[in-house]
C-alpha cells in the first residue's frame, strides 16, 4: 500500500526542491512579517495610545483645574473645551462630571442622557477605572479617563471623599496620532523579524531533514552493515519524494543485487566444479577438516576412497577435449548414483575424483570401494563418438589409522593411489603402513615442492668454473634451490622426488630461465662468459622443447654460444638416438654439451665415441682424492689425456683446497668448479 501511494507522488529534483523551499521560505518570511508588523502595531495602540491618552486627559484637566481655580463659570471652562478641540485637529474632549461635583455644583446640561446611552462611560463615572475604546471606524481611539479626588480636593469639594470620581476625560483622536516610542518599534521589528527568521530556519531544518538527511543517513546504514556483515541481501528504502535520492537508493539496491548474485556465482565457483557440478578440491578440504573434528570429538572413523581414471589421456588424444568432457560428467552423475545419504564426491582436478564417507570403518569403505570400481567396470558410456568404457584405480584410506591430519591422509591417498597405477592401474587398494611410509614421505616432499614452484620460492644459484692456469672465472654452473624462510634447500634434498613425481622438467624449466636471466646481466660485462646447465633425462626426452631452446637463449640477448647443456649416463643411456640427434642438432646453434660425472659409470668412455660433447667433467669422487689417492689421480689424469685427444675441454669437480688445484694445474686439466674456487651462490 506504501508503495503504491509513494507511486503516485510525483518526484521533484533536489533542484527544484531547493527552489520551492526558498519560495515558501519568502512567502513564509513575508507572512510573518505583516503578521508580525500588524501584532506590533496593536500593541503600540493598545500600550502606547493608553499611555498618551492619560497624559493628554492629565493635561487636558489640569488645564480646566487651573480654569476652575480662577473662578471661571461652567461658560468659561466649555469655551476652554471647545477651544482645545479647535486647537487639536481631530482631537475630541468632552467633560463628564462625577456624583459627588453634580451635588455640589450642579450638572452640566445633557451629561445624565449621554451618560445613560453610553454604558461604557457610565461605568467607568461608578467605578473609576479608565477604558480604551476602539470605535467602529478603527481609524481613533477614544480614551475615558476618571479623576478620582484627592485631599487637597476636597478643600473645595466638601461633599466629596477621597478617591471619589470628580471627573471623567472622555478623550477621542485619530490613531495616526499617536507617537510611537522609536526604540520600542526598533526593538519590536528586529525581535520579532529575528523570530521570524529562526520559524523559517526551523521549518527549513526539519524539511531538510525529512527529505534529505534522513535518506541519506539511511543509505549510509545499509553501507554500514553491508560492510561489516558481508550481507548483501540488504536494501534501501526508496520512496523518496526527491528524484536524486530516489535513484540513487534504487541503482544502489541494483548494484547490491548485482554484487550478490555475482557473490553468489563467486561461492559457486569457488566451492564447485564447474564441469561437473560436483565440490572441489577447496570445499572436500572444508569437509575433511570438519569430519576430522567431528570424529575426533565422537571416537569414530571416516574412510576417504580416491578414483582417477586409467589412460583419459588418450581419450582427449583421440577424440578430443570435449569428448573428454562429456565423459567426465557421466562419470560423475554414475559415482553419485552410488553414494549413501551424507556421503560427499569431489572433483579434485582432470581425472580425479575423492569420495569422503563419514563414520564408515575401513571394512565398510572397502565394499564401497569395490562397489564403485564394479559399477564402473560394466558401465558403456554412450557418447557422441560411439559407446566407450573406462577403468580407474582406487585407494582408500581412513582416519584414524591412516593419519589425524588433513595433510597426513592426502599424503597416504596420493601414495596408494601412486602404488596402484605403479603396479597394473584398474584396481583397489587400501594403505600397508609398512609399505607406504617411504611413498608418504615422497608425496610430502612432492607437495612442498609444488609449493615452492607455485610460489615462484625455486631460485637458481651459480657456482663459478675457473681457468685452472690463471684461476678467472670463465664460467658458471648453475644450481637449483628452495627458498624456505631465511635457509636455502640444496638440491640433492629435493631432486630425486622431482623425478619420482615427474616434475623435473617443470624445474628445468624454471631453473634455466632464471640462469638465463643471469646470464643476461653477466655477459654485458664478460661477453665469453658461459653457463652450465644440468638437464633431466624428461627434459632430454622432450624434444620440442629442447628444439626450442636457441629461440629461448636469443630472446634474452644472449649467444648460444654462452649455453653448455650437461648431460649423464642417465639422461643418454634410454634414448640413445634421440639425444644423439638432439646434440647434433642443437651444436649447429653454438649450445655447446658437456659429458656430466665422467667415469661415474661403465659405459662412460662409450659415450664419447657416440655423442658430440665439447666438454668432460670429470667426476668429483676421483678429483676429491687425487692428493691422497695414487688410483684417483691416476684416473683423473687418463681421462683428461684421453678427453684432450678427443680435442675436448675438460672440467675437474669437488675442488676443495689448493693442493688439489695445484695437482690438476701439473696434469694440465682445463677448468675446474669446487669450494676452494667458491661456493654456489645467489647472484647479487
Amino acid at each position: 500500500m506504501g508503495e503504491k501511494i509513494f507511486g503516485l507522488i510525483e518526484r521533484i529534483t533536489l533542484a527544484k526542491l531547493l527552489l520551492l523551499l526558498s519560495a515558501f521560505s519568502m512567502a513564509l518570511a513575508f507572512v510573518l512579517v505583516i503578521t508580525f508588523s500588524s501584532i506590533v502595531r496593536d500593541r503600540a495602540v493598545h500600550d502606547l495610545a493608553r499611555e498618551e491618552a492619560r497624559q493628554t486627559s492629565m493635561l487636558v484637566f489640569h488645564t480646566l483645574y487651573s480654569a476652575m481655580r480662577k473662578g471661571w463659570s461652567k461658560q468659561d471652562i466649555k469655551e476652554v473645551i471647545e477651544r482645545l478641540n479647535t486647537a487639536l485637529p481631530g482631537l475630541s474632549i468632552q467633560i463628564y462630571r462625577g456624583a459627588a461635583v453634580e451635588r455640589q455644583f450642579g450638572e452640566m446640561p445633557g451629561e445624565h442622557a449621554v451618560a445613560a446611552a453610553q454604558p461604557d462611560l457610565a461605568e467607568v463615572l461608578r467605578n473609576g477605572k479608565d477604558v480604551l475604546l476602539f470605535p467602529g471606524d478603527g481609524k481613533s481611539i477614544r480614551y475615558l479617563y476618571p479623576v478620582l479626588a484627592e485631599k487637597e480636593c476636597l478643600g473645595c469639594h466638601t461633599q466629596s471623599s477621597a478617591g471619589a470620581v470628580h471627573v471623567v476625560m472622555d478623550i477621542t483622536y485619530p490613531i495616526n496620532k499617536i507617537k510611537v516610542s522609536f526604540s520600542y518599534v526598533i526593538n519590536s521589528i528586529v525581535g520579532y523579524v529575528l523570530l521570524a527568521i529562526a520559524l523559517v530556519f526551523t521549518i527549513l531544518f526539519f524539511k531538510l531533514r525529512q527529505l534529505v538527511v534522513a535518506p541519506i543517513a539511511n543509505l549510509v546504514g545499509v553501507m554500514k552493515k553491508v560492510t561489516h556483515e558481508m550481507d548483501f541481501s540488504h536494501r534501501v528504502g526508496n520512496h523518496h519524494v526527491i528524484a536524486e535520492l530516489h535513484h540513487l537508493s534504487d541503482y544502489f539496491n541494483r548494484l547490491l543485487g548485482t554484487v550478490q548474485e555475482y557473490n553468489s556465482r563467486l561461492e559457486e565457483m569457488s566451492t564447485h566444479d564447474p564441469l561437473t557440478g560436483l565440490y572441489n578440491r577447496r570445499k572436500f578440504e572444508e569437509f575433511v577438516e570438519y569430519e576430522i573434528i567431528r570424529s575426533e570429538r565422537n571416537q569414530d572413523a571416516f574412510t576417504v576412497i580416491m578414483a582417477d581414471l586409467d589412460n583419459f589421456k588418450f581419450i582427449n588424444d583421440t577424440y578430443g577435449h570435449p569428448i573428454g568432457d562429456m565423459l567426465l560428467k557421466e562419470l560423475s552423475a554414475l559415482l553419485a548414483t552410488c553414494l549413501r545419504k551424507g556421503d560427499v564426491l569431489a572433483r579434485l582436478g582432470g581425472d580425479e575424483f575423492v569420495l569422503l564417507l563419514p563414520q564408515t570403518p575401513p571394512e565398510n569403505g572397502l565394499a564401497v570401494a569395490n562397489k564403485l570400481h564394479r559399477v564402473l567396470g560394466e558401465e558403456e558410456f554412450e557418447l557422441p563418438v560411439g559407446k566407450v568404457m573406462v577403468t580407474a584405480s582406487f585407494s582408500l584410506v581412513s582416519y584414524p589409522n591412516d593419519g589425524t591430519s588433513k595433510e597426513n591422509i592426502y599424503a597416504a591417498m596420493d601414495a596408494v593411489l601412486y602404488k596402484a597405477k605403479r603396479f597394473g592401474k584398474n584396481q583397489v587398494l587400501t594403505s600397508e603402513p609398512g609399505q607406504e611410509r617411504t611413498l608418504r614421505e615422497v608425496f610430502r616432499q612432492g607437495d612442498f615442492l609444488r609449493s615452492a614452484m607455485r610460489e615462484d620460492r625455486i631460485e637458481a644459484f651459480l657456482q663459478p668454473i675457473v681457468e685452472v692456469r690463471t684461476g678467472g672465472v670463465v664460467a658458471y654452473e648453475s644450481l637449483a634451490r628452495i627458498r624456505d624462510g631465511d635457509a636455502y634447500i640444496t638440491a640433492g634434498d629435493f631432486i630425486e622426488v622431482a623425478e619420482e613425481l615427474g616434475m623435473s622438467k617443470e624445474l628445468d624449466r624454471t631453473i634455466f630461465n632464471k640462469a638465463l636471466s643471469h646470464l643476461r646481466t653477466i655477459v654485458r660485462n664478460r661477453p665469453e662468459t658461459k653457463m652450465f646447465f644440468n638437464l633431466s633425462a624428461r627434459s632430454f626426452a622432450d624434444s620440442a622443447w629442447m628444439r626450442s631452446l636457441p629461440a629461448l637463449v636469443q630472446q634474452q640477448g644472449i649467444a648460444c654460444s654462452n649455453i653448455v647443456l650437461e648431460i649423464t649416463e642417465r639422461e643418454a643411456l634410454p634414448h640413445l638416438n634421440q639425444v644423439k640427434a638432439i646434440i647434433d642438432e642443437l651444436r649447429q646453434s653454438k649450445i655447446a654439451f658437456a659429458l656430466d660425472d665422467f667415469g661415474s659409470g661403465f659405459s662412460s668412455f662409450m659415450y664419447l665415441k657416440y655423442l658430440a660433447v665439447d666438454y668432460v667433467k670429470i667426476e668429483g669422487s676421483f678429483v676429491r682424492q687425487i692428493t691422497m689417492d695414487d688410483r684417483d689421480r691416476v684416473m683423473v689424469q687418463h681421462i683428461h689425456q684421453m678427453a684432450s685427444e678427443f680435442g675436448l675441454k675438460t672440467v675437474a669437480e669437488f675442488v676443495e683446497d689448493e693442493e688439489t688445484a695445484k695437482m690438476l694445474a701439473q696434469m694440465g686439466v682445463d677448468y675446474a668448479q669446487g669450494y676452494y674456487y667458491g661456493r654456489p651462490a645467489a647472484p647479487g
